[in-house]
């Protein structure tokens, strides 16, 4: 695909044509007289299909990493008819008729147990999209989609737009002391692009984070710490303000429930998690909640009693603890993350991402010259080590303005296997580093690291499918709160020796990481692990109760559930200003609505799956472990990643492991019990 050559205008017409060919396609495939079979069912509509959610879906692509107000426009103006073409799938009972009638009929059973499980897929999905309403139920819920599509699309124009439109210009260089050089000289370097003098500093995370964590200016620190909690909400620009958006998901999300027979949104959801329903994952939670306490709790007391004898703070306020956590850090383990940066040159980074894939996978990644969406992004061919191609890969690595920030692994096309064509699957893998400086490669952070492992993992789960029905591709049908396995399971390799050396190469000396730093980050590793897993916990539980509720709220009833899961959970709380929810994407715009708590669940099977490959580790005579057993590499490879949604994700884990899941290796991972 030459991504560059798309233009705005080229959007609505291609979306148009291709819906049109797509419902001629659905109403033959139902309107058949024939006895339906997967061929001139399920693979009779799967062309026009593809060809439609391909296109949606780059159209997606391009409005999240180069916008523009005209493409953003030209998307807009597209929504509502995916929507309506969307909602009038799922409402076309004579589509789910023949569905039903294949699953009774007498060749489902001659189906493979893959195409008997997408079978049995989408007839759930047909239910849970309202095909067996009638009447004024049916239009209701109809306009319900159309409009929650929009105002999820408003919500993340918002966040966007905020985060943009805020930047703080300095003139007083004394006021950036503390910040590592390559943030002061991109702060410079955006100043003199608008054609300013001084330093501009913005709310994008490669600039945001540094502030927090290192200027020594506790006033900077408040400045920025308020307008990055205050973004589209009450307390900004009127025009961004997402306090609408979100009453009127959180109330189009429960009138969607009641329509189809549920008590709630989260009741809902849960219909495809692994969770059975909101009480066991509230539960759950609360249980996570219960053995990171302690732990917290002696977090907070060891930061407070430093940040008062050590950095003459007196009341340790919200903006100063990214400060403190970093000096603990610095004087307990005698390094900083601003340390360990130089080592991780790009370059050597992926090239070491690249030999864990290779080692875990047997696949090889290499650049291709196919054109990308922006001179910063690069396409890569997955090859087996036949040199057989079994995907692509598109990486776009930098944060820029008119991209959406975060980190995240989207599908453009999934495997699927035509007669005797082979269409291999496609996959995009976005991240928000800051970009290459005066001539040189960017470097990144660890934690930068451990989120480009991260997202590798997405990617791997599609792009290594074996699964040739794209009704069971990994995205289409594992599991929301199992889909986080695969890239928290990388995550682990981040901190294993023998990875670090192969990714570290520092910028000056070319010297990997010395062991003697390594052993200091190893020592480090749970550092607030406790205060994290709490704030983590808040999030989801925040989550879930106000999606276990009859009806909408009203944002000051969101504020007030927030405040009550805080005073449950939580030790570190924000002001009263703060508006957390109102730029908390990942519930309004990014799919996770009911379902941030799967970040945590899904952790327990990755956590789990990782210590398979530690009980199968080898010692190495400098006294680490090679943790790539190449039998236990080849059963993840087949049990985890290639069978995609090809059968339900606990099925897929006991076939793995042997077992159920246990939260063991993740508690003991999190160091929140004694080993």
């Amino acid at each position: 695909m030459d991504y560059a050559s798309i233009r705005p205008e080229h959007i609505e017409t291609a979306i148009r044509e291709l819906i049109t060919a797509t419902r001629s396609t659905v109403e033959e495939a139902a309107a058949c007289t024939e006895p339906p079979t997967w061929e001139n069912l399920v693979e009779g509509i799967e062309n026009p299909s593809e060809q439609l959610h391909r296109a949606w879906a780059i159209a997606g692509h391009l409005n999240g990493v180069v916008n523009t107000p005209e493409l953003r426009a030209a998307y807009n103006d597209c929504l509502p008819l995916m929507s309506e073409f969307s909602t009038w799938v799922g409402l076309h009972r004579g589509l789910y008729e023949r569905y039903r009638a294949l699953a009774a009929g007498p060749l489902y059973a001659e189906l493979s147990a893959t195409r008997r499980h997408i079978v049995h897929l989408a007839l759930r999905d047909f239910r849970l999209s309202g095909v067996e309403l009638e009447g004024a139920a049916r239009e209701t819920y109809a306009r319900n989609a159309d409009l929650q599509a929009q105002v999820s699309q408003k919500y993340s124009e918002n966040v966007m737009d905020a985060t943009d439109g805020w930047t703080l210009l300095l003139t007083d260089e004394t006021r950036l002391r503390g910040l590592p050089a390559n943030v002061v000289m991109a702060a410079r370097q955006a100043a003199q692009a608008a054609g300013e003098d001084g330093w501009k500093l913005s709310l994008h995370m490669p600039c945001y984070l540094p502030v927090m964590q290192h200027a020594h200016d506790r006033e900077l620190r408040q400045t920025l710490y308020r307008a990055y909690g205050t973004r589209a909400s009450d307390q900004g620009d009127p025009a961004f303000d997402n306090s609408e958006p979100i009453e009127s998901l959180l109330a189009l999300r429960a009138e969607e429930a009641s329509l189809l027979g549920y008590a709630d949104f989260a009741a809902l959801r849960l219909e495809t998690r692994m969770a059975h329903d909101a009480p066991q994952v509230l539960d759950f939670l609360r249980e996570l909640a219960a053995r990171a306490r302690p732990s917290a709790q002696r977090d907070l007391e060891e930061l407070r009693a430093f940040a008062t004898a050590r950095l003459d703070l007196g009341t340790l306020e919200p903006w100063d603890v990214a400060y403190a956590s970093e000096r603990l850090r610095e004087e307990r383990y005698a390094y900083s993350d601003e340390e360990l940066r130089p080592y991780f040159t790009e370059s050597h980074v992926l090239k070491g991402l690249f030999d864990v894939i290779h080692t875990l996978f047997g696949v090889h990644l290499e650049g291709c010259g196919a054109t990308a969406w922006h001179p910063d992004a690069r396409i890569y061919r997955v090859l087996d080590d036949r040199g057989q191609e079994l995907g692509r890969l598109g990486m776009d690595l930098y944060a820029r303005p008119g991209k959406q920030g975060g980190a995240w692994v989207d599908s453009e096309r999934s495997r699927r296997r035509h007669g005797n064509e082979l269409h291999i699957p496609l996959a995009w893998l976005t991240c928000n580093f800051a970009a290459p400086q005066n001539g040189q490669e960017s470097l990144l952070s660890h934690d930068e690291v451990i989120t480009l492992f991260h997202e590798s993992g997405h990617a791997m789960h599609t792009l290594l499918s074996r699964v040739d029905d794209p009704g069971a591709a990994a995205f289409a049908a594992v599991e929301w709160d199992a889909i986080e396995m695969p890239s928290q399971f990388m995550e682990n390799f981040c901190w294993e020796w023998g990875v670090l050396k192969s990714l570290t190469h520092h910028v000056e000396t070319g010297e990997a990481l010395p062991r003697a730093l390594y052993d200091k980050m190893i020592a480090a590793r749970n550092f607030q692990s406790g205060l994290q897993t709490l704030r983590q916990v808040e999030f989801a539980l925040f989550d879930m109760l106000i999606h276990t509720q009859s009806k909408g709220l009203s944002i000051s009833a969101v504020l007030d559930t927030l405040d009550q899961v805080r005073r449950e959970v939580a030790l570190l709380v924000p002001p009263a200003w703060h508006r957390f929810p109102h730029a908390f994407s990942h519930l309004f715009a990014g799919g996770y609505g009911a379902g941030y708590y799967s970040y945590k669940w899904a952790e327990v099977l990755s956590s789990d799956a990782f210590a398979a490959f530690e009980e199968h580790a080898r010692p190495m005579a400098d006294g680490t472990r090679d943790v790539f057993d190449p039998d236990t590499c080849r059963r993840y490879l087949d049990e985890i990643i290639a069978v995609g949604g090809s059968r339900p994700a606990a099925d897929s884990f006991q076939a793995f492991r042997g077992r159920a899941p246990t939260i063991d290796a993740l508690l003991r991972h999190s160091g929140l019990v004694e080993v």
